[in-house]
């Protein structure tokens, strides 16, 4: 199979890169640089890249509509308006916790957000996944040390998360039409070998393709959790993807340099950039969020 080449997105670069999104209405890709306090906007067609300061360390992005996006921030969920960067708060969540972040997130195909939040070390034990669902937050896996690839089935029917920590990922049967787990969650996969499981996407087919921090490559792996295939990426600690552009047929990818000395860096010369690369696989859109009585 030939490897395919990844294009770099722009000259930034992002100490912690993550939280890439989609907007196919506008052709626009989303992501942040959380430690930065960075939220980057690239409109695809044209590559105009332009960066949005933040008051606040946040990590993830999904639509409420075309005028409004709502942020998963270090102390909660933020409405943004994204014609005037207008932002207010929806719901503080561990806002009072000054040992934990926000990290990783995506739309079930409901509308309900699942986030997470780790510790800002990456204390063990310290992260929670949550659900946001009808205007209410509601705490789903206390107790994971690095919550990460939050994804799902294309029928809603299958949830997934992984402990980067860990080396694991789970599989958990939810209800397609709330979004919210049936049963407990069980390990469908053990991660051996170089670097660990980070954000992670669904395509069309049902194929998970995580990013493998510190592993500088996708993997695709079977809804039953077997290894399909690798794709190498420039950089070493890649962090999340998701499918872009009007026939979702590339994927965005997020990198970092967090922890990198000046001998890593210089050898690893794209640490940091954001990626497109064609994969061999298409996505879908991404759901839009619903806010319940708001």
């Amino acid at each position: 199979m030939t490897v395919p080449e990844a294009v770099v997105l722009g000259d930034q670069r992002c100490l912690l890169g993550e939280g890439p999104t989609y907007d196919a209405a506008s052709d626009t890709a989303w992501w942040f640089d959380i430690l930065e306090r960075r939220l980057y906007a690239a409109r695809l067609g044209t590559g105009a890249i332009s960066v949005h300061p933040l008051p606040f360390m946040a990590s993830a992005l999904a639509y409420v509509d075309d005028a409004c996006q709502l942020l998963v921030t270090e102390s909660g969920l933020v409405l943004r308006d994204t014609a005037t960067g207008r932002l207010d708060v929806v719901a503080s969540v561990e806002a009072d916790n000054a040992v934990t972040r926000s990290n990783d997130a995506r739309v079930h195909p409901s509308g309900t957000l699942w986030f997470s939040t780790m510790g800002l070390d990456a204390e063990p034990g310290a992260g929670t996944i949550y659900a946001f669902h009808a205007g209410s937050v509601v705490p789903l896996f206390p107790g994971i040390t690095i919550p990460n690839a939050i994804c799902f089935a294309p029928d809603g029917a299958i949830g997934y998360f992984a402990d980067t920590a860990a080396g694991t990922l789970h599989r958990v049967r939810l209800d397609p039409g709330t979004g919210l787990p049936l049963e407990a969650p069980t390990v469908l996969h053990h991660h051996a070998g170089e670097g660990g499981l980070d954000g992670a996407v669904t395509d069309a087919e049902g194929l998970i393709w995580c990013a493998i921090w510190g592993g500088a490559r996708l993997n695709a792996y079977s809804p039953e959790g077997e290894f399909h295939r690798s794709v190498p990426l420039p950089a070493k600690l890649t962090t999340c993807p998701v499918f872009v552009g009007p026939g979702f047929d590339r994927v965005l990818v997020t990198s970092a340099w967090y922890h990198m000395d000046d001998a890593a860096r210089a050898a690893d010369p794209h640490h940091g950039r954001t990626f497109l690369v064609d994969v061999g696989a298409r996505g879908r859109a991404e759901p839009r969020v619903r806010l319940g009585g708001r």
